[in-house]
């Protein structure tokens, strides 16, 4: 249930664009260098973003990428799904036995249930530009004395 480390760069380098908030394409290699992420990794992820219309590749000397909509119309949702594929129709077990569900639980279901509505939960409510606002809100703290 938990998203994969390409859909973590991708929520990243959303990130990134929504809080630099530029009308201009930013370049790759400026994100993944921003967030650490290796650069050809991102390119990739980038073209995933592009496909599920969530990013607008412009190519040529000025080129990179930008959110293809307002930073508040776009889910956290719709990142990793675009990245990772919407979840499994049938539930997965968190500690990596078979299906799991009410009428065969694993011996975590009680609680993992719980957790992972919770999660979709989370995706579906948290917008790109509500995350950008906290993370600039975060950076003010770390860098106060």
């Amino acid at each position: 249930m938990l998203y994969s480390k390409s859909a973590e760069y991708a929520i990243q380098a959303m990130i990134y664009l929504a809080e630099t908030n530029s009308p201009e394409p930013v370049m790759i290699s400026q994100i993944a260098k921003a967030y650490n992420i290796p650069q050809q990794f991102l390119a990739k992820i980038a073209q995933t973003l592009v496909k599920h219309r969530l990013l607008v590749a412009i190519r040529g000397r000025n080129g990179g990428v930008k959110l293809a909509r307002p930073a508040n119309e776009i889910y956290l949702n719709q990142i990793v799904y675009a990245v990772d594929g919407p979840p499994p129709e049938q539930e997965q077990c968190v500690i990596g036995l078979d299906y799991c569900s009410d009428t065969a639980p694993c011996p975590l279901h009680h609680r993992w249930k719980i957790i992972r509505e919770d999660i979709r939960e989370m995706l579906v409510a948290e917008d790109l530009a509500d995350l950008a606002l906290r993370v600039l809100e975060k950076r003010k703290i770390m860098n106060e004395p």
